[in-house]
């Protein structure tokens, strides 16, 4: 078995090559390559789709539950800010800096050397299913969601995002809403009590005011927000329809459905989801990673950022390296210690909660 040391040196040297290598969401297809070498040079059979790339724990037993390790290899495109070219991986003032280094590089490289680290072990009480995935930035049809199907089902599972390896034990869902608001077109020199854009100012008043009943202990209140409002061609035409974009944070008392049901009981208005799948999603503080991770110090709180939980059906915890307020900023880093913090703590949690 490779020393944590080595393991971590050849994650961040991994760390530096993804990030030299472009990989936009649905553009993977360089840095699934490398993802596959890492396994190869690890001696890991493992199984790839699109640009996912997966493999199992070496002594994989059917009849044990299975934890998922999860963190996403696809970018957004850079920040015009940059002032540092965004595909070099520079090392300065124990910063890595490069697209990708901080959101999720640093978490997939720790999670990979974390698989490692567990993956000859005979006597595990869980099976460990490690996913490099796709399209995570853009909720694309071919990231983990579509790599559900080919896994046991799964008991429980760390999601890799940066959280300064600190416990986000329930994340925000996300549900776009299309709202079409009907009126009567005509000309605006007419009277015409059928104006569309009049119609839309109590839907947009009511999904400024209403409130759903269910507050999160840790993600508080479901929010609403109208962010795009769209009509007419022209100063002398009353439009035929008002159309409305609304931003729905989910907390994981609903399920989106719910949130359209409500949406759909209260307004008198053409209301298409943009997707239905993006689901909140949460862990119990009394569940054995969780603890794990308190008897480490580490503290807990609810993420208003959408992850690859979202697809998930089973308990699951955001955690890892770096910050996410550094995630699609210019110039963007991760440093190097967190790296190494992260790998250590990764092993620690699990290493206790197995012993669980």
């Amino acid at each position: 078995m490779k020393s944590i040391e080595i393991l971590t040196q050849e994650a961040i040297a991994l760390l530096k090559s993804l990030i030299e290598t472009p990989s936009f969401s649905s553009e993977e297809d360089q840095t699934a390559l490398l993802i596959e070498n890492w396994f190869t040079q690890n001696n890991i059979p493992f199984e790839r789709e699109n640009n996912n790339v997966w493999a199992f724990n070496k002594h994989f037993d059917a009849d044990k539950p299975t934890l998922l390790l999860n963190s996403h290899h696809d970018t957004v495109k850079p920040n015009q800010g940059y002032t540092n070219d965004p595909f070099e991986a520079i090392v300065k003032d124990g910063k890595l800096f490069g697209l990708g280094s901080n959101d999720a590089g640093g978490c997939l490289v720790s999670l990979l050397a974390t698989f490692v680290h567990f993956y000859s072990n005979e006597n595990l009480p869980y099976n460990i299913v490690m996913v490099a995935s796709a399209e995570e930035e853009s909720s694309g049809k071919s990231g983990l969601n579509s790599v559900l199907k080919h896994l046991p089902e799964l008991e429980c599972a760390i999601v890799g995002e940066p959280t300064l390896m600190q416990l986000a034990v329930a994340e925000k869902g996300l549900l776009v809403l299309d709202v079409i608001v009907k009126g009567t077109a005509s000309h605006a020199a007419h009277n015409n009590p059928d104006n569309p854009i009049y119609n839309a100012i109590p839907v947009i008043e009511w999904f400024n005011s209403y409130q759903f009943g269910k507050i999160s202990e840790v993600l508080g209140p479901v929010k609403m927000t109208v962010t795009q409002v769209t009509a007419g061609k022209q100063h002398n035409v009353v439009p035929a329809e008002c159309h409305l974009v609304v931003d729905i944070r989910v907390n994981d008392c609903y399920n989106n459905q719910e949130i359209l049901d409500t949406v759909k009981k209260h307004l008198t208005a053409e209301i298409n989801p943009r997707s239905m799948h993006l689901n909140a999603s949460s862990i119990p503080v009394a569940h054995g990673l969780v603890q794990a991770g308190i008897a480490l110090g580490r503290t807990t709180y609810g993420s208003p950022t959408l992850s690859d939980q979202s697809v998930l059906s089973c308990q699951s915890l955001k955690l890892g390296p770096g910050e996410t307020l550094r995630s699609h900023s210019a110039d963007e880093f991760i440093f190097i210690n967190e790296i190494e913090e992260g790998i250590q703590l990764y092993i620690k949690i699990l290493t206790d909660f197995f012993k669980q």
